[in-house]
């Protein structure tokens, strides 16, 4: 087990990512609690998001910025080395092809999206899009 010298919590992989202490209330101070370097990208993702899923809400859950609308709809969130998004397995396995030819790996339910200067905001909106739709969420 590893103890966060920060926080005191202990978790099984030793320097795991994780939130030290209180979560954020809002998006924007979980934007605002992130690197100065990454904020900017997590703003365009929050935009390509709200503009597909105008009617779905804005909270935090699981400490991670999500979309709601009578259920979690999609997440995300900013790690180290990428933007994660989380809209749940189906989604992964349904965009796949998508996902590789935009250069994002992934993982059974998320998507790690590499820190960059072109992100694939049309890509993220349609997933989000799909989600809402289909009911097949995060």
């Amino acid at each position: 087990m590893w103890k966060c010298p920060n926080c005191g919590r202990s978790f099984k992989n030793e320097n795991q990512n994780h939130y030290c202490g209180k979560a954020p209330e809002t998006v924007d101070a979980y934007i605002l609690a992130q690197d100065e370097a990454v904020r900017e990208q997590l703003r365009l993702v929050r935009a390509a998001l709200k503009s597909e899923l105008p009617d779905a809400a804005e909270k935090i859950s699981w400490s991670m910025p999500t979309y709601w609308k009578g259920r979690n709809i999609i997440h995300f969130a900013a790690s180290k080395n990428h933007i994660g998004l989380y809209p749940g397995p189906e989604a992964v396995a349904h965009f796949a092809e998508k996902l590789d030819r935009a250069g994002c790996s992934y993982a059974k339910g998320s998507i790690r999206i590499p820190y960059s200067d072109t992100l694939p905001l049309r890509l993220i909106g349609e997933i989000a899009a799909w989600c809402r739709d289909t009911g097949n969420h995060a």
